[in-house]
């Protein structure tokens, strides 16, 4: 049973109205062209009710990224012990681009680069799992003797998900042509070569 009183139980539901609703016209016309008016108009809730679950437009985004931050820890626990750091690191980078793909898409993906901020910028926060998860692995790497330690794992989680970011910023840019799974592959093997002790 739900310790949620009612009052709770509804304003989740209208979160997730306007969260729903905003994706989908972000989806049809692009994150500039869509008014906070549209959003509520196609949620069914009111300015208000907008601002008291998000500050701006820009923060709708963030629901998505802590989407996808669950997905990273989910796959961090079905990882088996045993796995080498390197190989973490290659299924991490695989699965991301893989999801982001398929599950986000190009649109909204470009949407999110373009609207970025030095005040708002939920891709360079080290505080996301991502880089927690890469750092994780990286430190497991160096204390196993896998990877150099002429680098912190600090700096090595900087390159990688550095790495991650300008892939994905390639394939915003970039034509239908551009395999966003395959350029990984080849970035982080390059990466991790040069990291190997």
């Amino acid at each position: 049973m739900s310790d949620l009183t009612p009052r709770q139980i509804k304003a989740r539901k209208t979160r997730k109205k306007i969260l729903e609703a905003a994706l989908e016209l972000f989806s049809k016309k692009s994150f500039d062209d869509t008014t906070v008016d549209e959003i509520v108009k196609l949620s069914g809730t009111s300015k208000g009710a907008f601002y008291t679950h998000f500050k701006s437009k820009y923060e709708i985004f963030f629901e998505k990224f802590k989407e996808i931050d669950e997905v990273y820890w989910e796959f961090t626990q079905s990882l088996p012990e045993e796995t080498d750091a390197s190989e973490k690191l290659r299924q991490l980078s695989e699965l991301q681009m893989v999801y982001l793909r398929d599950y986000w898409g190009k649109d909204l993906f470009r949407t999110l680069y373009t609207n970025a901020s030095p005040n708002n910028n939920y891709f360079l926060n080290k505080n996301r799992a991502i880089f927690k998860i890469v750092h994780q692995f990286v430190s497991e790497g160096q204390n196993k003797g896998e990877f150099k330690k002429d680098l912190s794992p600090e700096e090595i989680t900087i390159i990688i998900t550095r790495c991650m970011r300008g892939t994905l910023f390639d394939w915003c840019i970039g034509d239908d042509n551009f395999d966003l799974l395959l350029e990984t592959k080849k970035i982080i093997h390059t990466v991790l070569d040069g990291i190997k002790a």
